[in-house]
Parts: structure tokens; C-alpha cells; sequence
């Protein structure tokens, strides 16, 4: 009898537990109903912070700037001009232009017109852009005639925002009726997919309005004078300085491509809103930045992309405290950003960064494979709820079911959860903590990438009998793409190989790395075994026969910086930058080491002279 009733306390406590457990997760922790205009689209909000300040500067290009009230007039000229060709809700316009005006009169022309728009951005390769016109299926494309011989075929029209500029100035400038309501389609961003084509993310208005409500507001923007747009417009981390100033009368500043020029953007002017930033950027900014100059610069370091952690932090906390540093986390499906925590003075100076607690209207879940709760200090994988969430893949009927699944936790019918394939758990302080992924997708310079897309297109190439891409950290902590390929092709024809991944994939998604293998290691069960892959022999390929003999001034300096950025051990004349792991920044931080010591060259002659030997053949 005693047995019988022990068993039953343990029953009741095991039930009482759990609802503890459910109430605190859903009536706590997301505890973040906030109020926000649910009912306006993101062009009305620019409206009507057009009507309160109309001769502020809300765009600004090196010498060339545009008003609020000049923006808007721009920007409904296009958006009459496109509904010429039948453009209404939820209708696709793509987007192909450089960081320029013509960029964010598109992005406001296309949002008024009543259509979403689709980022293209002009550095991929033109087989990219050709697969996201087909699939977006893209009423008219929108781009500037130095980029028209780059850009595919297109069955549609396509216009230059520059040379036909004349016949669009022909509209009228005054607002356009509303068309599109907040549960149309505001854009749709392409990202990796693990069928070996990028898939399109779906996202309404409603949910970026609850986002750049929620950011303007906890960021403070109105507070600056605004923010630098840095990165690719095709990268949804860039949402955040694009949007979030033109909803609060603040400026954006368009900056062109290179961490040297986001560098001297910040150098230029102080009291920046906010700067948003990738960990891999935020440790070049480090070494970059005169760490005398920084101090009221910027009002806050929005960090996201990828795994953050606190070493990365010393240099901000230490020569510019008042600076708020603030992780965020979310993935491209649910907006941006659905997570954050601000570092205090208080943290430690080392470990993983937590990514903290939702932002409003977002909810989150860790659970287990039947979509219960975990235990606290369990880990569980990451699922996001709420008004953020986004509409699906487009074209991915079969993806979007197995992604987005109904909320059990919602009292709305329609409610979904993204499953995040993100594994967290609850620290202590009750904070989330990024784990890791359940699948083969990574973060590289907070890029999302899908391995099984880079294996598919490394496989479809002549001579490569089979390979395996597997992302590892080096010496800094830093993530990195190494391809291992088992072919018939000889070790010079790594270069080739390189060439024709660049030909077919952005600059993100191509290997550091090659690494030629006789096979690849299997598991018991006949599968790569990704943990047997090597680690790439650094010492071995950074130094060749040529690290004993005597060099010149030049090559003996660029050869210690080459080893110090590219963390290895010795560099020999003929080791290329690339196959040593180097890439965009940290090209930049040897231009910048190099100049110091007295030895120049350009950012285009490094990626085109890729070893010392050819290098100091040009270098003054």
C-alpha cells in the first residue's frame, strides 16, 4: 500500500512539475506582450516620420544626401511608376544595385507600390541571381545601368534607377493610397539551402514593424544620429541600420564595401545611434580602431550573425565603456533579431556571450523531440514564436510545413513556431545559451551556410570523385570553411578549383581551404566521418622550402605579419593567402599591419598577387 502511494505522490509531482514548469516558460519568460502599430505597413511609418521632419537628411552617399521630404517624392515617383505594370500585394520586385540612393529609393518605391522586394546583391555570381529571379519570379527588376552586362537574362522588364530615371521623375510625388496591408509580403531574403539552391524566406510587414518598433525604442536610435549601412542589403543583419533611423527622423550612412571604410565611417562623425555588427567584424573594428578615438563614437554595438563571446568584448569594454554592447540573436525567419542580452560591467571577461531573453511580442521555447518543455539547465532546441515569425520558404511548401509548425502554446489557431535547429539552454541567471546546431549548418562572419549546398556544388564538378566541408575554428576562435576532396586533379589545380566555386556560390560560401585526401574517412555505418577529417597541417602549409633562405626587407615583413594574422606558424614566399585561410578581412588587417611597417599595396593587388613572392614585385 505505502509502495502504491509513494507512486501516486510521484505521479502528482511529476504532473505539478511540469505545469510549474509550462507556466513559468510561457507566462514569464514570455511574458513580452508590448504595444506597437500591428495595423500600419513599414512605408506608413516612414510616412509619417516624413510629416515631422521632412527637411531632416535622411540618406547619405559620400557627397550626396537626400531630405526626408526628397526621399519620399523619389521613392512614390517609383512606386506609381511600378504599379504601371500591375505590381500590387505580394507581388516580387528584385532589387540589384549598389550601395547607393538609388537603394533605398528602390526599397521604399517597391514597399509603397505595395509589392515586396527581393535584395540582389551585385557581387554574386550571376548564376545566383539568375536561380532567385526564376524562383521569386520577379515582376520587374529593378538595377543601375553599369550593372546591366552583369546581370542575367530576365524575361521581365528591367529598369536602371539611374539612366531612366528621367522617364520615372515623370510621376506624380505625392503619397500613395495604401494598397498593401501588414500581412503582406515586405521582402524576401535568400539564404543557404541544403538541396544545393538558395531558399527564399518570406517575411510581412507586421513582423518588421513589431521588430524596428521594439529596436527603436530599446536601442535608443532617436538618441543619435543614426547608423552606418555597412554590409549587403542581401544580409538580413543590415535591416536594422537600413530601417530602424528612417522611423525616428535619423540619418542612414551608406558605406562602401571593406572594414577600412566602415573604419573611417566611424572615425568621421560621433554619437553613431547604433553600429550593427558581425564577431567577426567587431574583432577586426578592434585592431583597426586608435583606441583613443573611440570613446563617444558610437551609443551602441548591435552584434549578431554568429556565436559571440566575450574576449571579443575587452577592447569596447575597456577604451569605451559607455558604449552599450548588446548581443542579438534570430535567425533570417523570424526578423532579424527575436533575442538579446546587453553585456554589464559586471559579466566576466571570458566565455560565451548569453543571447538573453526575447524581445517584445516574441516568444521562446526549448524543447525536447516531443515539443515539451526541457528541465532548466537542460538543453533543448530553440523554437521562436510569436509576431515576428515569417511566412515560410517561398516555393517551399514541404520546407515551410517541417519548419514552421503550429504553436501549441498559442491561444491563436494560426499561431506558428519556428523550430531553429539551434540547440540553447537556461543559465543560471535565466539567460539563454547558445549550444550549437542539430544539423550540418554553420556561421561563417555571421553568414548562414548550409555544408550539404557547398558539398552539392563542389560534387558537380569534373574529376571530384567525392568530398566532405566541415566548418573549424582557428587560433582565434574564428569558424572557417575546409573543403576535403578526394579527385584525380593535381595539387595545382586548387587555384581552378577555387575559381570555379567563386564562378557559382558568393565569397562567403567558398572554402579557406582544400585539402587533398586519397579518401575520406567513414564511420561503421558507411557516412563521412566528419570528426576523423583532418585538421589542415597549418605549419606544414605555411612553410615551404624557401623559409630558410635570405629575403629581402619587404618579404621578411610581410612574412612575420602574414604568420601573426593568419595564425600560423612560418610563411614561405610561394604560400598562397588563400590556402593559409586569408579572406576580405583579414586581407584588411595586412594592408593595414603592412602600411605601419612601411610596405603598401591595395586591396586588389593582394587578392590578385596572392603570394609574398608576387606581392613585393609590386609593393612600394
Amino acid at each position: 500500500m505505502a509502495t502504491l502511494v509513494q507512486e501516486i505522490l510521484n505521479i502528482r509531482e511529476r504532473i505539478t512539475g511540469g505545469l510549474s514548469l509550462r507556466r513559468q516558460v510561457v507566462a514569464e519568460f514570455n511574458n513580452t506582450a508590448r504595444a506597437y502599430p500591428y495595423d500600419k505597413c513599414v512605408h506608413e511609418l516612414f510616412e509619417a516620420q516624413v510629416e515631422r521632419t521632412p527637411a531632416a537628411i535622411a540618406v547619405v552617399a559620400n557627397d550626396l544626401q537626400l531630405t526626408y521630404a526628397e526621399l519620399n517624392e523619389r521613392a512614390n515617383q517609383l512606386a506609381r511608376f511600378l504599379r504601371r505594370f500591375g505590381i500590387g500585394p505580394d507581388s516580387l520586385v528584385g532589387l540589384c544595385v549598389d550601395r547607393s540612393l538609388e537603394m533605398i529609393v528602390g526599397i521604399l518605391g517597391i514597399l509603397k507600390a505595395g509589392a515586396g522586394y527581393v535584395p540582389m546583391d551585385p557581387g554574386y555570381p550571376a548564376e545566383r541571381l539568375a536561380f532567385m529571379l526564376r524562383d521569386a519570379n520577379v515582376f520587374v527588376l529593378l538595377t543601375q545601368s553599369h550593372l546591366l552586362d552583369h546581370l542575367p537574362s530576365h524575361n521581365g522588364p528591367r529598369l536602371s534607377l539611374d539612366s531612366d530615371w528621367d522617364v520615372i521623375a515623370k510621376e506624380r510625388k505625392e503619397n500613395l493610397a495604401a494598397w498593401a496591408n501588414p500581412a503582406n509580403l515586405a521582402y524576401v531574403i535568400y539564404t543557404s539551402g541544403s538541396t544545393g539552391k538558395p531558399k527564399g524566406v518570406m517575411i510581412h510587414h507586421r513582423g518588421l514593424v513589431n521588430y524596428l518598433t521594439w529596436a527603436t525604442e530599446t536601442y535608443e536610435v532617436a538618441a543619435g544620429c543614426g547608423a552606418p549601412v555597412h554590409s549587403s542589403f542581401s544580409f538580413d543583419l543590415t535591416i536594422t541600420s537600413l530601417f530602424a533611423p528612417l522611423m525616428v527622423g535619423r540619418s542612414i550612412f551608406l558605406v562602401a564595401d571593406g572594414i577600412e571604410n566602415l573604419v573611417e565611417a566611424l572615425l568621421a562623425r560621433d554619437n553613431y545611434s547604433l553600429v550593427k555588427i558581425t564577431p567577426a567584424h567587431l574583432r577586426a573594428l578592434a585592431e583597426l580602431m586608435p583606441a583613443d578615438q573611440i570613446r563617444g563614437r558610437v551609443r551602441a554595438l548591435i552584434i549578431g550573425g554568429e556565436a559571440l563571446h566575450m574576449e571579443s568584448l575587452t577592447f569596447w569594454r575597456t577604451h569605451a565603456p559607455l558604449t552599450r554592447l548588446i548581443n542579438e540573436y534570430g535567425p533570417t525567419e523570424t526578423v532579424v533579431g527575436c533575442c538579446i542580452y546587453e553585456v554589464t560591467e559586471d559579466d566576466p571577461v571570458s566565455g560565451p556571450v548569453p543571447i538573453g531573453t526575447p524581445v517584445a511580442n516574441s516568444q521562446l521555447y526549448l524543447l525536447d523531440e516531443s515539443l515539451q518543455p526541457v528541465d532548466k539547465g537542460a538543453t533543448g532546441e530553440l523554437y521562436i514564436g510569436g509576431d515576428g515569425v515569417g511566412l515560410g520558404y517561398l516555393n517551399g511548401k514541404e520546407l515551410t510545413d517541417d519548419r514552421f509548425i503550429p504553436d501549441p502554446f498559442s491561444r491563436n489557431c494560426r499561431g506558428r513556431l519556428y523550430r531553429t535547429g539551434d540547440l540553447a539552454r537556461f543559465n543560471a541567471e535565466g539567460n539563454l545559451v547558445y549550444l550549437g546546431r542539430i544539423d550540418n549548418q554553420v556561421k561563417i562572419k555571421g553568414f548562414r551556410i548550409e555544408l550539404d549546398e557547398v558539398e552539392t556544388i563542389l560534387n558537380q564538378f569534373a574529376g571530384v570523385r567525392e568530398c566532405a566541408v566541415v566548418a573549424r575554428e582557428d587560433a582565434t576562435g574564428e569558424k572557417r570553411l575546409i573543403a576535403y576532396v578526394v579527385e584525380d586533379a593535381a595539387q595545382s589545380e586548387v587555384d581552378e578549383l577555387r575559381k570555379a566555386m567563386k564562378a557559382k556560390v558568393p565569397e562567403y560560401m567558398v572554402p579557406s581551404t582544400f585539402v587533398k585526401m586519397k579518401s575520406l574517412p567513414l564511420t561503421t555505418n558507411g557516412k563521412v566521418d566528419r570528426q576523423a577529417l583532418p585538421a589542415p597541417d597549418r605549419k606544414q602549409n605555411g612553410c615551404t622550402e624557401d623559409c630558410a633562405t635570405k629575403h629581402s626587407q619587404a618579404e621578411k615583413t610581410l612574412m612575420k605579419i602574414w604568420a601573426e594574422v593568419l595564425k600560423v606558424e612560418q610563411v614561405g614566399l610561394n604560400d598562397n593567402f588563400f590556402d593559409l585561410g586569408g579572406d576580405s578581412i583579414l586581407g584588411t588587417l595586412i594592408l593595414a599591419r603592412a602600411a605601419q611597417a612601411g610596405v603598401k599595396f591595395s586591396p586588389r593587388q593582394l587578392f590578385e598577387h596572392q603570394t609574398i613572392a608576387a606581392l613585393t614585385n609590386v609593393t612600394s
